[in-house]
């Protein structure tokens, strides 16, 4: 890092604190303006924001690193954009016309307040341990790669990346509420899109062209769909002590049925249901705007996979063909890649292949997809707690006293923050760990939104006994699986014993498991049970929804909507069918 660098970083940073501090001198103090920035956002700073909320920890620390040991196997999720279509198109009706702060909200009225808060206190806990976690984790990961001398005293780069990181994106969350979000967001979107972009250009520059990283690697490097049994061995039903798993249990890197079934659940989940995403879009004054935020959103969710996921393919090709001697470690002497380094794919890239001034460039992008994750979840978090519970237990508290709660509720999730860095910093395997809780927390949620939506007999003690049972499931996998990933258990379990079998079945199809147990749950307890008051839940399902608001939400879209769409739609075929081996 050179000057020239350390002035552009700083450039961000006041550019960021500026637009803090103008957000901040012409917000209201009220609920709606705190929390939904008043309920006025156009479309394309809520598309700009749903995209900065989603590229945080995991892409800048494991879409790289998967590119460069498992290539587009990952791309899966990024080419999930037509997930956020749906949510424009079929679910925003729902949400806009209930006038809802929060996805808890939504299923009190459409169920029951139990449901409510049964998924508010699952929220903030996941939040806090999943998306808080892994930021901070990644933040201290990025500057002790980018940069390993830096030194406060006693104080490291893994935690001065990650103090910095978290208390930036604290303050002007506290300070200027979802507007401030929001705005951040373009900003830092702007730049994260400009820093990668020509981290990819640099990079393909020094290896030579695309046509010299196809064929530096693998074609399998290239194809989204990836076999069920790795490659090499034989189809058995009994145990095989070389892979450790049981030949049903095989599963390769990233199998196509897996990504096939399990993917998209998660995906609807994320893009349609988690707070943490669709706050951005009740950010919008009608359905018009917030749709059209969402097909953005959804144009924008297909960059990941040319700047993320192919500079760390780039970087692997890069190591085998020897020019850099930083790299070298990346190789093993068989030629394969070394997973444990590849997982630093972006940042060693920066290090190696860009000039003086655009590594600035870069550097703020990776800070800023830090801060816009973390300032997301802050102010879901914040949310979930003021509106669905501090608000329930004083109804009477003014606007003004909850926007102060609010903030309040963001310091606390600061402090949790810092108080996690050592915890995360110890511990063996836990970011990868996090990695698969959404896929065992998700499928319940999908599973009572999508159904309790597009089926009207589905009740209240349907939703509840299928959120119950499919976080148990969720949690007994979790239970089972973290004692071997923290390094507690040495050996594992007894190979062939239940508990085995459960850690090794691979966290895509248990996941599968637990949406099919939760959906004959639901169905099972609604059916044995009194049907709901259909006259309560009108207009928030498909077969209640009345003729005006049928006419309101014909009237918000147009030609434009459609084409655009398309355009997505589109685009994300055309990646499959080049992404094909």
């Amino acid at each position: 890092m050179q000057a020239l660098d350390w002035c552009i970083i700083a450039g961000y940073f006041a550019l960021v604190i500026g637009v803090t501090a103008w957000v901040t001198s012409r917000n209201k103090k009220t609920t709606d303006d705190f929390f939904l920035a008043g309920r006025n956002l156009a479309w394309w700073v809520i598309g700009a924001s749903i995209f900065s909320s989603n590229i945080g920890s995991e892409h800048l620390v494991g879409l790289a690193g998967s590119g460069a040991t498992d290539g587009v196997a990952m791309a899966h999720y990024e080419l999930h954009a037509w997930c956020v279509l749906i949510l424009g198109w079929i679910l925003i009706p729902f949400f806009m016309r209930s006038k809802v702060f929060t996805m808890p909200e939504f299923l009190e009225r459409r169920f029951s307040p139990g449901c409510r808060t049964f998924l508010s206190i699952v929220s903030l806990v996941s939040y806090i341990v999943t998306k808080v976690a892994v930021g901070i984790f990644a933040g201290g990961v990025v500057f002790s790669s980018l940069l390993p001398d830096m030194h406060l005293g006693p104080i490291d780069s893994f935690w001065l990346g990650s103090i910095i990181v978290l208390c930036m994106a604290g303050v002007y969350v506290i300070l200027g509420g979802m507007r401030a979000v929001a705005y951040t967001d373009v900003i830092q979107v702007s730049v994260l899109v400009l820093g990668s972009a020509l981290l990819t250009y640099f990079g393909l520059t020094a290896l030579g062209g695309w046509g010299v990283l196809r064929s530096t690697l693998s074609a399998e490097m290239f194809d989204l769909w990836k076999p069920l049994i790795p490659v090499g061995v034989e189809w058995t039903w009994e145990p095989v002590k070389e892979t450790g798993r049981l030949a049903w249990y095989f599963h390769g890197d990233y199998p196509w049925i897996g990504m096939l079934f399990c993917a998209p659940i998660v995906g609807l989940w994320y893009w349609c249901t988690d707070q943490y995403i669709v706050q951005r879009a009740l950010g919008a004054p009608n359905q018009k705007e917030a749709r059209r935020g969402c097909i953005f959103a959804g144009a924008l969710k297909l960059l990941p996979v040319f700047i993320f996921i192919i500079p760390g393919m780039i970087c692997f090709a890069l190591a085998k063909t020897g020019q850099f001697e930083a790299l070298a470690a990346m190789v093993n002497a068989d030629g394969s890649v070394n997973r444990e380094v590849a997982q630093g794919a972006f940042p060693l890239l920066v290090k190696t292949v860009l000039p003086v001034g655009v590594r600035g460039i870069v550097v703020a992008g990776l800070i800023a997809a830090l801060m816009g994750s973390l300032a997301g979840t802050f102010n879901a978090s914040s949310t979930l707690f003021t509106m669905d519970v501090y608000r329930r237990l004083h109804p009477a508290a003014s606007q003004a006293w909850l926007v102060w709660v609010g903030r309040i509720a963001v310091a606390v999730m600061v402090l949790i923050g810092l108080a996690w860095i050592q915890v995360i910093r110890g511990a063996n395997g836990l970011y990868n760990y996090l990695q698969s809780v959404q896929g065992y927390l998700a499928p319940p949620i999908f599973v009572v939104f999508f159904m309790g939506i597009f089926w009207k007999r589905l009740n209240a003690k349907g939703c509840l006994a299928a959120l119950v049972v499919g976080f148990a499931l969720g949690i007994f996998r979790m239970a089972v699986d973290t004692p071997v990933t923290l390094g507690l258990l040495k050996n594992g379990y007894a190979e062939g014993s239940f508990f085995w079998i459960i850690n090794n079945c691979y966290f895509q199809y248990f996941s599968v498991l637990i949406t099919l147990v939760a959906m004959i749950t639901m169905v099972v307890v609604s059916y044995a049970t009194k049907e709901p008051d259909y006259a309560k839940i009108k207009g928030l399902t498909y077969g209640n929804v009345t003729p005006e608001q049928e006419r309101e939400t014909r009237a918000s879209w147009n030609w434009i909507d459609v084409v655009g769409t398309l355009a997505v739609l589109l685009m994300i075929l055309g990646a499959y069918i080049y992404f094909n081996g």
